[in-house]
């Protein structure tokens, strides 16, 4: 490609993104009563939200029937060609309508808007034509009007789709915050994923516990110390007294500067080389909460220890990493 072609095809870039960018900035001028009607419409919908569109207004509206349902709203795709063979049958009176158009027009839409209202479903248009078909028979209607599309030849749904996917966001944000919706409650929608496992994995979840657990009374030996390392293999050993409680942790670290130190781990105590009162954490605490402590502390190991500061556990950044929370 050459200079004249490559200055070109950035100008043309540059321009579609600013005309969809402004696209979607008018809509923010035209959120009103209707859009805080369909919020109401479906939040007391007893049913399931039905989003539906053709062409390039399917796409859009599949994704946002995704989105809504990943952000605590019910929500399905139906085709609407489809619904006209059978697939209406999707559809139930406590169910919401969600019908995307840009023109408020589309005959496989128009073609079953009848049969979705004698059903008593409510219905909720977005079209980018208020006088429309669609919007005249919606409960509420949302404008998704675009001045033009990017298009160079105001043809191919551009600036429309893009606005429509924004209006579906704004939408389903909307419901997200008048639900309560949490980011634990988003996590447990999406448990496969790197946010679900950082949401929901919590110490107790990877903490080594019970016989895997490393650990010497506080008035042990170094070299008992370093045996209850090796059998446990996290490369530190919890130090505890008669209680069970937290005294100290003893470390590889720990072992590295102790023998830089000449010190003879024949005949050395545990309570001379240990690290007193070290960091812990608690087991309820999130997993991702261990990484940023373990991060910020520049360590390896966390102990775990209940409200009575009671060892219960211990890991590392290996078990963190192995629960992909890192």
């Amino acid at each position: 490609m050459n200079s004249a072609d490559s200055s070109r095809s950035i100008a043309l870039a540059r321009q579609v993104l600013n005309i969809e960018a402004d696209a979607v900035r008018r809509l923010a001028e035209r959120i009103d009563g209707q859009f805080i009607d369909a919020i109401s419409i479906i939040l007391n919908c007893k049913g399931r939200v039905v989003v539906m569109g053709m062409g390039k207004s399917g796409h859009v509206a599949r994704k946002i029937a995704a989105t809504l349902a990943s952000t605590g709203t019910a929500a399905f795709f139906v085709h609407p060609a489809e619904a006209s063979h059978g697939d209406l049958g999707m559809i139930a009176h406590d169910d919401v309508v969600v019908a995307l158009s840009n023109s408020g027009e589309s005959a496989e839409i128009t073609t079953i808007l009848p049969l979705i209202k004698r059903r008593g479903t409510k219905l909720i248009g977005m079209s980018g034509n208020p006088a429309s078909t669609l919007a005249n028979e919606s409960d509420a209607h949302l404008n998704a009007a675009v001045d033009k599309e990017a298009c160079p030849h105001n043809l191919a749904p551009t600036a429309s789709t893009t606005a429509a996917l924004a209006l579906g966001d704004a939408l389903a944000v909307a419901l997200l915050d008048a639900r309560g919706f949490t980011a634990e409650d988003f996590a447990r929608t999406h448990p496969g994923g790197s946010l679900g496992r950082r949401l929901l994995v919590h110490v107790r979840d990877v903490m080594h516990s019970g016989d895997a657990l490393p650990t010497v009374g506080q008035t042990a030996s170094l070299k008992e110390a370093l045996l209850e390392m090796t059998r446990k293999g996290l490369g530190m050993t919890a130090a505890i007294d008669d209680e069970g409680r937290l005294a100290g942790i003893f470390t590889d670290g720990d072992l590295r500067r102790a023998l830089e130190k000449t010190v003879d781990i024949h005949t050395a105590g545990l309570a001379d080389l240990m690290v007193k009162n070290p960091k812990t954490i608690g087991p309820d605490q999130l997993a991702v909460e261990a990484v940023e402590r373990m991060q910020e502390l520049k360590i390896n190991g966390l102990l775990v220890v209940d409200a009575d500061q009671k060892l219960v556990g211990a890991l590392n950044m290996h078990d963190l990493l192995k629960a992909g929370v890192v």
